[in-house]
């Protein structure tokens, strides 16, 4: 993705369900979750560099023992800043107390983080300050032991507002309206509500104080806090926690607009954001990885019995296709076939944007998550090829000269690597005219290999927001003097805000709402933007589940091609001397691509839950209105 679009958050559990002397014996370290864990977030790196956090917990600690532990960082690399701390406070036990070396019971005892509960988190921030208050995991701290809760989510919230006076109508005092705050809260309102039940009733049944501790452990049933806490969270979310006794959970969205995915033996439990990460750090085979179905967690007792229990009703299955277009990495093996299916699917409309013109084209790709959509589309140009070939050949009924069919046959696809990024340049400096300059040299290109009569073709995985296209990738090609530049978008165009994670607030930052604007204009057809405002402002106060997306009108005037051509327009400018076309891929291919991952409404404007339809109404106010908010 050419243009800086922030990621996804990334979680990680790990449950280990043998004593710590097991791993030491089979692995040769007491640290074997601690490392697996540094391994899983390393590998989750891509969806979360704002910052990074690590909590865990020791089981059957006596009293006077610290048994939580947690680290967190907004260091330029927090991750490795968090092992470092770790691996610096290990050491230095280990180093001033040699004697715990072979005596894991001394370690579990005196060195923090060792713990048999771990969740680890990637944070790319979208809402809220990037401080380390910021990042997760979240720590609701309490002298029992059961009502202790760390939380840690990929998520975002559309009704947060309506989350915070819920919390305030059960008498709660939130310390910030913010979405990791409403929820930890909201959940840990029903965890003290569920251990206060227990005891009394435990009491009633002639248990001392001392005794109903580890019955209390027993009898939580995690499954109904879950149920009464979520009942009206609306947003996409894989929602993890721990509780300080040792019971976890992760819970996913019941439209599954979150990924999470699951694996376990008799060993470990282990959960993260993606399916590779877990294939690759505990070497197991695609098929040992399970998906968590929506509305349903994944929950192990302190005993470690390990349930899948549905919390919420399921409704349509919406996961983020910008997942499998761009945020998970493309070593996932369902991925890797959807997005060569992408760019094989496009190719037909590259071909006529070429006039079928291979021999004087070029066929590239930026940035490197296009790589695969890439392969796809190269396929289908040697299917193209072969093809013509064939026929070719056979037109000449056999009196072609060797010289012809080897001609003939010499024609292929002319791949090269145009574009390189140079991740060493900063642009330090934020006065427009000079920044502009600096953004234009952020890739380099390859000079030599493009003729002047030559069609220059590059495919992106998608196109947000145009900005680094017509300030930097446009230019830098236009410079190698092409006839022709198509930019190819594996992704359809993205029309809509997301409010489940993706840093896609503002309307007015998307070129096609901004192309869809020019259009309106061209036609006299702008009086439909006051229109659509209108109709958004009367339904400010209506109940969410009435709410109707009318910012779809912006665009039912325009065709795709209609919006395509006003966007490549918008992107070039009058110092390109190429032809400049722009190409997207239609909805209906990508959900040929990604038959079980339909959630599209940052192109479609179908919003999975409720919660959608008025913050997308909500950013359309905000942009009529020239505020420079977001709208969740």
């Amino acid at each position: 993705m050419s243009d800086a679009l922030k990621h996804e958050c990334g979680i990680a559990l790990i449950r280990l369900l043998k004593p710590l002397e097991y791993y030491k014996e089979k692995y040769g370290s007491a640290f074997y979750g601690v490392n697996k864990m540094y391994l899983m977030m390393e590998k989750q790196h891509n969806r979360g560099q704002d910052g990074a956090g690590f909590a865990s917990i020791k089981l059957d600690v006596k009293p006077g023992e610290r048994y939580i532990s947690r680290v967190r960082s907004i260091a330029q690399q927090p991750i490795q800043d968090i092992f470092a701390q770790i691996n610096e406070r290990i050491n230095d036990e280990l180093t001033k107390n040699p004697h715990y070396q072979d005596d894991v019971a001394l370690q579990k005892q005196n060195i923090p983080y060792i713990g048999e509960v771990l969740l680890g988190h990637v944070r790319y921030g979208t809402f809220g300050k990037n401080s380390v208050e910021s990042v997760h995991p979240f720590l609701r701290q309490n002298n029992w032991m059961h009502r202790n809760l760390i939380v840690a989510g990929n998520f975002n919230m559309t009704n947060v507002n309506e989350l915070f006076d819920d919390l305030i109508r059960i008498g709660q005092h939130p310390k910030e309206k913010a979405d990791t705050v409403t929820v930890m809260e909201k959940i840990g309102h029903f965890l003290d509500d569920s251990v206060g039940k227990i005891y009394k009733d435990l009491k009633k049944e002639g248990y001392s104080k001392v005794e109903c501790s580890p019955l209390i452990a027993e009898r939580l049933n995690v499954a109904k806090i879950l149920k009464r806490a979520a009942k009206n969270w609306d947003g996409g979310y894989a929602m993890a926690g721990l509780l300080g006794h040792g019971d976890s959970f992760v819970l996913r969205d019941p439209s599954g607009i979150r990924p999470t995915y699951y694996y376990k033996d008799d060993e470990i439990v282990v959960v993260a954001s993606e399916r590779p990460v877990i294939q690759t750090v505990f070497n197991i085979p695609f098929e040992s990885v399970k998906e968590l179905k929506p509305g349903h967690a994944i929950i192990t007792k302190k005993s470690g019995e390990t349930k899948i229990k549905k919390i919420l009703e399921p409704l349509e299955r919406k996961a983020c296709s910008f997942e499998r277009v761009y945020f998970s990495r493309g070593s996932d093996a369902e991925i890797y076939k959807e997005r060569k299916m992408l760019g094989r699917l496009i190719m037909p409309k590259v071909l006529e944007a070429i006039d079928y013109d291979t021999k004087n084209s070029v066929f590239s790709y930026i940035p490197n998550t296009a790589e695969t959509s890439f392969f796809g589309m190269i396929e289908t140009i040697e299917d193209y090829l072969n093809e013509k070939k064939t026929n070719s050949i056979l037109a000449g009924n056999g009196k072609l000269s060797a010289e012809r069919v080897t001609e003939i046959l010499a024609e292929r696809p002319r791949i090269e690597k145009i574009a390189i990024k140079d991740v060493k340049l900063r642009t330090f400096i934020t006065e427009d005219s000079s920044r502009d300059d600096l953004v234009a040299h952020v890739y380099d290109v390859t000079y030599g290999v493009i003729k002047p009569k030559d069609n220059l073709v590059i495919i992106d995985d998608s196109i947000v927001r145009g900005t680094t296209l017509k300030k930097s990738i446009i230019k830098m090609m236009d410079r190698l003097n092409p006839k022709k530049i198509v930019v190819v978008s594996s992704a359809p165009q993205i029309r809509y805000i997301d409010c489940y994670g993706i840093d896609m607030a503002n309307l007015d930052t998307l070129v096609a709402f901004r192309a869809a604007l020019e259009l309106l204009k061209d036609n006299n057809l702008y009086h439909i933007v006051e229109e659509v405002y209108e109709k958004c402002l009367k339904q400010v106060n209506m109940k969410d589940k009435n709410v109707v997306n009318y910012v779809k009108e912006i665009y039912s005037n325009f065709t795709n091609e209609q919006i395509s051509d006003k966007i490549s327009e918008m992107l070039s400018s009058e110092d390109i001397n190429a032809e400049v076309k722009i190409i997207f891929q239609p909805v209906e291919n990508l959900h040929k691509a990604c038959p079980d991952n339909l959630g599209d409404w940052y192109f479609t404007g179908d919003y999975p839950t409720a919660g959608g339809n008025r913050v997308v109404n909500r950013a359309f106010i905000n942009f009529y209105e020239g505020k420079n908010e977001r709208a969740y």
